[in-house]
């Protein structure tokens, strides 16, 4: 019965220290515990950056395509107006000298002189 005793006094005296040290809440815990809310913290930051980068990036994109398109076809009016506009020029230079050249010679403008454009 000896026996049992100092084996039932070593059980009750082991029992709560056993539970003591799973559920341990003092320092090394509060380290594991942060060292967690640390990783997640860092983890959700790094999503948020993720996404916040990628937004702009495609606004970047479409910004850029945006203005491309309008200098594009602000460039392409450009070129239609002068491109009309040295046309036009010639032409009257043409007909300028034609009328100069009548005049010089002695000839009137007449349309038998200076056919219609």
């Amino acid at each position: 019965m000896g026996r049992y005793r100092s084996l039932a006094l070593i059980a009750i005296l082991a029992l709560p220290a056993a539970f003591a040290q799973t559920t341990d809440s003092g320092p090394k815990q509060d380290m594991k515990d942060a060292g967690a809310d640390t990783k997640h913290a860092a983890t959700s930051t790094g999503h948020g950056v993720t996404q916040g980068t990628k937004k702009v990036y495609h606004k970047t994109t479409t910004g850029t395509e945006k203005g491309y398109d309008k200098t594009k076809a602000g460039t392409e009016k450009g070129y239609d107006k002068t491109k009309s506009g040295t046309e036009t020029g010639y032409h009257k230079t043409a007909h300028a000298t034609k009328s100069g050249v009548h005049k010089v010679e002695g000839k009137s403008d007449t349309p038998a002189n200076n056919p219609p454009q």
